[in-house]
C-alpha cells in the first residue's frame, strides 16, 4: 500500500457515506432490523390492551352483577307453626357445574312431608334453616359442562330431596325431565311426588291387574288422586275412597267406586257390607290404630302398603299426645301370625330411595307417556304465592284441598279489584248525591201540591 493510500484510509467518513454504507455492509442491518421491529410490536401490544382490558372489564361487570343478583326463596327458620316458613332474598347467582343445570322456577309443589318437615317429623329434611320443596317446574337458564341432553330454554319438571321453593334453583341435569307438550307448570309441578309414590306403590308393591279392589285414603288428597286414576289405568279395578262428605261427587267423577265419609261412619263397616271378604290392596298414609283396622280389612293374598303417618299431624305445632297415641297403638305382628294370615305388610318412602334414582326416573318417564296418552292428569286445587306460604300449609293440613297445592315464586301482583273498589265506591257515592239532590228537588213540589187543595177553597 502506498503512503497516500494509508492516509486516505485513516480519514473520517463524509456524512454521505455514513448514511449509505451501512445499509451494504455485512454486519449492519441488524441495528436496521431492529429499528422496524420496535415500532410493528408496539402497535400489535397497543391493539391488543383494549380488548383484553375491555373483557376484563366485562368479566368483572359479570362478577358484580352474579353478587349482586337476588332471589325470593322459602326458608324454615324453626320448628313449629306456618309463621317459621318465612320469604327471604337470598344474595349471589347460582352458577351450574359440571353436570349441573339452572332452572328459572315457574311452579313449585307442596306435599304432605313439607307440613311434617315443618313440625321436625320428617327426618329426611336437614335442620333449619333449610329451604324445602321436593318438587317443581320451571325453564332451563344454564347449563354447565358435560350436559348435552339439556339446552337453555327448555321447559323441565324436576324432582329433589329438598331446596326448590325459590325462585332459582341449580340442580343435577338428570334430575329434571322435559315437559310434554300441552303440560302448564303447575301440572308439571304437582306430577312427581304424588305419582311417583302412587305408581310405585300400586304396580311394582301391589301388583295391581283386573278385578282387584283398593282402599285409598285421603281420596281427595294429591297422591288419593293420583293413585285413582292410575286404578282406572287398569281395567275392572273397584275403588273405595275416604274422604269428607263434600268432596265425594269431585272423588267419584274421577273414579272412585264407593266414596265413604269417615268422618261420620265407620270406614271399616262400610266396607264390610259391600265387600265382606275384604280387600286386595289398602293404601295406608294415616298409621296409629288405622294401619291394624287396614290389615284387618285385607283377604287372603292382600297387600297392605304403609306410606305416611298423616295422624300424627293434627294442628299447627307439634303435638305430644297425638304422637304418644300414634306410637302406642301402632301395628305389629310377629313373622308367624303373618304366615298364618296369607297377607302382606309393605312399606313405602320414597325419600329413602336416593340411591335408586334410575328407578325413580324409570317411572317418572312411565307416568309421562301415560299424561301424553291421557289417562293422568294432575288436578290442581289451588295456587298460592310465596307470600302465601301460609294459607296454602294450613289449607293443606285442614284437609280442605280436592288435589294439588301449588306455589308461585313470581311476586303476588297487586290486585286489580282495589281500584275497582274504588271507582265502584265512587259511583255509589256519586248515585248517593244524585238521589239527594232529586229528593231536595221533589220536596218542594210536594209542599206545593198540598197547599193547592186550600187555594181552591179559598
Amino acid at each position: 500500500m502506498s503512503a497516500e493510500d494509508a492516509a486516505a484510509a485513516q480519514q473520517p467518513l463524509s456524512e454521505e457515506q455514513a448514511e449509505v454504507e451501512p445499509q451494504v455492509g455485512d454486519h449492519a442491518p441488524e441495528p436496521a432490523q431492529e429499528q422496524q421491529s420496535e415500532p410493528v410490536s408496539q402497535t400489535v401490544a397497543e391493539d391488543e390492551a383494549p380488548e383484553v382490558k375491555e373483557e376484563e372489564e366485562k368479566k368483572k361487570e359479570e362478577e358484580k352483577e352474579e353478587d349482586a343478583f337476588t332471589y325470593r326463596a322459602l326458608v324454615l327458620t324453626g320448628y313449629g307453626g306456618y309463621d317459621k316458613v318465612k320469604l327471604q332474598l337470598k344474595t349471589g347467582l347460582p352458577n351450574p357445574g359440571e353436570g349441573e343445570v339452572r332452572i328459572r322456577v315457574k311452579a313449585c309443589g307442596l306435599n304432605f312431608a313439607e307440613l311434617l318437615g315443618r313440625q321436625g317429623l320428617y327426618e329426611r329434611l336437614p335442620s333449619p334453616p333449610v329451604t324445602p320443596g321436593m318438587e317443581c317446574s320451571g325453564v332451563v337458564e344454564a347449563v354447565g359442562e358435560g350436559v348435552e341432553d339439556r339446552q337453555v330454554g327448555d321447559s323441565v319438571l324436576v324432582l329433589g330431596r329438598c331446596g326448590l321453593w325459590q325462585e332459582v334453583v341449580v340442580v343435577k341435569a338428570d334430575h329434571t325431565f322435559p315437559m310434554p307438550d300441552g303440560m302448564s307448570y303447575e301440572e308439571a309441578a304437582a306430577l312427581p311426588i304424588n305419582y311417583i309414590t302412587a305408581y310405585m306403590m300400586l304396580f311394582e308393591m301391589g301388583n295391581i291387574r283386573p278385578h282387584k279392589s283398593v282402599l285409598i285414603h285421603m281420596a281427595a288428597g294429591g297422591v288419593g288422586i293420583a293413585a285413582t286414576q292410575l286404578c282406572n289405568t287398569v281395567s275392572d279395578v273397584t275403588v273405595f275412597g275416604t274422604a269428607s262428605a263434600s268432596k265425594h261427587e269431585v272423588i267419584k267423577q274421577g273414579g272412585v267406586t264407593h266414596p265413604i265419609d269417615y268422618r261420620t261412619r265407620d270406614y271399616a263397616e262400610e266396607i264390610r257390607k259391600i265387600s265382606p271378604k275384604g280387600l286386595d290392596i289398602v293404601l295406608d298414609p294415616l298409621g296409629g290404630s288405622d294401619t291394624q283396622k287396614a290389615f284387618n280389612l285385607l283377604k287372603p293374598m292382600g297387600t297392605l302398603i304403609v306410606y305416611g303417618a298423616a295422624n300424627r299431624l293434627t294442628g299447627q305445632k307439634k303435638n305430644l299426645l297425638a304422637l304418644a297415641k300414634s306410637w302406642y297403638n301402632q301395628f305389629s305382628i310377629s313373622a308367624l301370625s303373618l304366615m298364618h294370615s296369607n297377607k302382606a305388610v309393605s312399606g313405602f318412602h320414597l325419600g329413602y330411595l336416593d340411591d335408586e334414582f334410575p328407578l325413580i326416573a324409570r317411572v317418572l318417564q312411565t307416568l309421562l307417556e301415560l299424561y301424553k296418552q291421557g289417562k293422568i292428569k294432575p288436578r290442581i286445587d289451588s295456587t298460592y304465592h310465596f307470600e302465601q306460604v301460609a294459607d296454602a300449609m294450613r289449607r293443606m293440613q285442614e284437609r280442605n284441598n280436592i288435589g294439588k297445592v301449588i306455589l308461585l315464586p313470581e311476586p303476588k301482583k297487586e290486585e286489580p279489584k282495589a281500584e275497582e273498589d274504588k271507582k265502584e265506591n265512587a259511583k255509589e257515592d256519586k248515585k248517593e248525591g244524585e238521589q239527594k239532590n232529586d229528593i231536595q228537588k221533589e220536596e218542594p213540589q210536594e209542599e206545593a201540591k198540598a197547599e193547592e187543595p186550600k187555594t181552591g177553597e179559598s
